[in-house]
């Protein structure tokens, strides 16, 4: 504890000596005091894969939930930019009229703006009841044989991206959606 409180005097000591510090400084207390009575309909939301556009500029939209590398991650109107990679698991759209819809995504691509426009950039995606189950089990299988029978490094990575892919697939299939 002592350590994190050490660096955070340390970053803010510098910061005040290093104009480069101190614009980013300005800039991030500009962007987080953004105003708190915005609503939900101040996020503009486009998802997005290379086979099927879900949503585009969409307003109707209160939160997303995504499956980041770094865990999950909800986001709602003026929330901090950010830029990250998703992980195999589903996407939960809570829409402003209640509806909730959710999509497995196979992997990709999260940004969102300071200006409140979230981009969601998948590599796959299908909605949650478009999932075969006994395929993504079948895709388990050859996935896990493969992964045995890996003769180098480049194999044994592909085989096991594959397996996580098809776990996160037969959860999300299974209603499991963290």
């Amino acid at each position: 504890m002592a350590m994190a409180a050490t660096r955070f005097l340390i970053r803010t000591a510098t910061a005040s000596r290093n104009p480069v510090f101190r614009l980013m400084s300005a800039r991030t207390q500009a962007t987080s005091a953004a105003p708190a009575s915005g609503s939900a309909a101040d996020m503009l939301f486009t998802f997005a894969s290379p086979s099927e556009v879900f949503y585009t500029q969409a307003k109707n939209v209160r939160q997303i939930d995504v499956p980041t590398m770094s865990g999950n991650m909800g986001i709602l109107a003026h929330h901090v930019p950010i830029l990250g990679v998703l992980k195999p698991g589903v996407v939960s759209v809570f829409e402003l009229d209640g509806n909730t819809k959710r999509f497995f995504v196979s992997s990709g691509s999260i940004a969102v703006h300071p200006d409140s426009t979230v981009q969601l950039l998948a590599e796959e995606a299908t909605a949650i009841e478009n999932i075969d189950s006994k395929a993504a089990h079948d895709a388990l299988s050859e996935a896990q044989r493969r992964l045995g029978a890996a003769k180098d490094e480049k194999q044994k990575a592909e085989a096991q991206i594959e397996i996580d892919c098809a776990e996160a697939a037969i959860k999300a299939a299974s209603g499991v959606y963290q």
